[in-house]
């Protein structure tokens, strides 16, 4: 393992005008390691990941990629270098079909040679996909859809894989397969951040963890200890009298 971090997030901070999407986000992905970015709705998740992959430019703060700084550039210029981020399911080209959608991730490939052996990979890792292969993206399941964009995500061949909210919206079942698949990608040597609101599911597979509120870091540590975290479990399990966080 490299002595640094893969990626590192240092005191980020993003604003939408006068609108301040995160104020301070610290944060570190090491090769190999699944890492889970926890929060309830609204906490500033989404913008984080964003931000890492150039969809929003920091106000303040770094993103370090390989210890080179890559905040601020564009969308392409990340992936390129090897992340990937797989986003909420709904965010797909809906009048083109799977296969189409999965090419599209093909794109940043320097060698497109490798695309053919990709989509294979991809087909016998989520063999819904293939048998949806012709099928508008428009037409599938909530649960396909956030396969396929895990799918198109993993076409681009990513060093990390970021994920926003893989559980959202779906039925236990699929969500069970989903996390399964991601422990299978764990399994394979794939590095991971998972951004969820599901934190059980999240620390089950995680290294570590960073929880956020209202855009701040608050907690950070091994998975297993977030897990026991009175803080944790009153605010994000419902343990402890409180109700847990929407």
């Amino acid at each position: 393992m490299n002595a640094g971090p893969l990626l590192a997030v240092r005191h980020l901070e993003v604003r939408y005008g006068d609108l301040v999407g995160v104020a301070d986000v610290s944060l570190e992905v090491r090769q190999g390691e699944v890492v889970a970015l926890l929060g309830s709705n609204g906490a500033g998740k989404t913008t984080v990941l964003n931000a890492i992959m150039g969809l929003v430019r920091p106000a303040a703060g770094e993103v370090l990629w390989a210890g080179a700084p890559i905040g601020g550039l564009p969308a392409f210029a990340v992936v390129g270098r090897g992340l990937a981020l797989a986003p909420e399911g709904w965010r797909l080209f809906v009048n083109q079909t799977v296969e189409q959608n999965l090419r599209l991730g093909a794109t940043p490939l320097r060698d497109r040679r490798r695309e053919a052996e990709l989509l294979e990979r991809v087909f016998a890792f989520l063999p819904r996909l293939k048998e949806r292969r012709r099928q508008s993206a428009g037409t599938l399941s909530g649960g396909e859809r956030q396969m396929l964009a895990v799918g198109r995500a993993l076409m681009s061949a990513p060093r990390l894989l970021l994920l926003d909210e893989p559980s959202l919206g779906l039925a236990p079942a699929i969500v069970e397969m989903m996390y399964e698949k991601l422990a299978a990608l764990r399994g394979e040597g794939m590095t991971l951040l998972i951004a969820e609101q599901s934190v059980e599911l999240a620390l089950e597979i995680a290294d570590r963890g960073y929880v956020i509120q209202t855009g701040r870091s608050v907690l950070e540590g091994p998975a297993a200890e977030l897990a026991r975290s009175p803080e944790v479990q009153r605010a994000y399990l419902g343990i402890g009298g409180e109700e847990g966080a929407a």
